[in-house]
């Protein structure tokens, strides 16, 4: 569990530090540094990484307050972006599946954290993995996962690969181009006839995920996929980004990249419009990252969130994405025809749904929607990656 820290003093930084100290700044673990010289700025780069936090050099009094999700950091600064190590920018096409099923690269677990409330309706971790700069990935792609051990239904043969996708920007939530972060959610089975769990029906490789620890080892492959690639050409486009659950994975790497590293080729100034879907509040994941970027750059970032056991949707029902999505159709619509993308990632089950709500719309609006779709695959603009 993330631990909330207050940082209260008046800081003693060097003139040419980025400092306002009339002011006073909140801001998420992960979602921005605080500035205030290179000593401080190492020190704060191991807090937003997720890192337990070591004696200040500075003497700043410290409160520690308790928070599912992210930590705060409230000190009289300026923010700034992240200094990243720009060689990763280098490169001109993604990496495609440097490791293969049959010789996987051995990383290490550098830490599992879970990041949802007690009244979630699943566990859902945040899991970090050391590759030593060994599997670079861009924002968009996934990582295979080889949980150790046979494979049950092939007794021989190690387990099935699989899929999930990256949740950091190619420089990790440590910003040094080592690491890679997962959003995983436990996978097990509820059996409604002994009101237990069953173990032998539980997803392997969730588990080994979720249940690691520190320093353990584990399989990677890849890193693959091209459909969730951010497009970066126009940096003043307009991004629409469709989530539920873990689904969430790639939007956090393209919002790291966009509000809080510092990437002089891709100076973000667009509309980045995320909508996720969860059950309930317990459940949302990265909020307080997501939310610090809302407070940030208003003008930037708008995010909707749609939690079917606390929401009614226009009709009285539960409250689903495509029923967020539905409130905003007439702008979507026209955001869509000025040229923005639209992603959708999460479960497979989301989507016919959202086609429903967005063709019934179109209908209502005189668009023929299987044109509509169409134009938008045809454009490039339409990116879905379901599981």
């Amino acid at each position: 569990m993330a631990q909330a820290v207050t940082l209260q003093a008046a800081l003693s930084v060097p003139s040419h530090a980025a400092v306002s100290v009339s002011s006073t700044k909140f801001c998420s673990r992960t979602s921005c540094k605080v500035k205030a010289g290179s000593r401080f700025d190492a020190e704060a780069r191991s807090f937003f990484s997720g890192d337990a936090l070591s004696p200040f050099s500075t003497p700043l009094p410290r409160q520690r307050t308790k928070s599912f999700r992210a930590g705060v950091v409230r000190a009289s600064t300026k923010v700034s972006k992240v200094k990243v190590p720009l060689e990763l920018e280098e490169a001109k096409e993604p990496p495609l599946n440097l490791w293969k099923n049959k010789a996987p690269y051995k990383g290490v677990i550098k830490s599992v954290e879970r990041i949802v409330g007690p009244n979630a309706t699943g566990e859902t971790c945040h899991i970090v993995i050391d590759h030593d700069g060994n599997v670079p990935y861009w924002e968009g792609q996934s990582y295979g996962i080889i949980a150790p051990g046979e494979n049950p239904k092939k007794p021989g043969t190690p387990n099935t690969v699989r899929l999930y996708s990256i949740a950091s920007t190619r420089y990790g939530d440590n910003f040094d181009g080592k690491t890679t972060s997962l959003c995983v959610r436990r996978a097990v089975y509820w059996d409604p006839e002994t009101q237990k769990e069953d173990p032998a029906k539980k997803g392997v490789c969730s588990n080994f995920l979720c249940d690691a620890k520190p320093g353990d080892e584990v399989q990677i492959t890849g890193p693959s996929g091209k459909v969730l690639l951010l497009p970066e050409e126009d940096p003043n486009a307009v991004h629409i980004m469709v989530a539920t659950g873990t689904g969430i994975a790639p939007y956090r790497a393209y919002l790291r990249r966009m509000f809080m590293e510092d990437v002089p080729n891709f100076q973000f100034g667009g509309l980045a419009w995320l909508f996720l879907g969860v059950a309930n509040t317990d459940s949302l994941l990265y909020h307080d990252e997501f939310s610090s970027y809302k407070e940030q750059y208003p003008e930037n970032f708008r995010y909707d969130l749609a939690l079917s056991r606390e929401q009614k949707n226009q009709r009285g029902g539960k409250m689903y994405v495509q029923d967020k999505i539905e409130e905003y159709s007439s702008e979507l619509f026209d955001l869509l025809d000025k040229g923005a993308h639209i992603y959708f990632c999460g479960l497979r089950g989301m989507m016919p749904g959202i086609q429903d709500t967005l063709k019934r719309v179109a209908e209502e609006q005189g668009i023929v929607w299987e044109e509509k779709l169409s134009q938008l695959k045809k454009n490039k603009q339409w990116h879905v990656e379901v599981y």
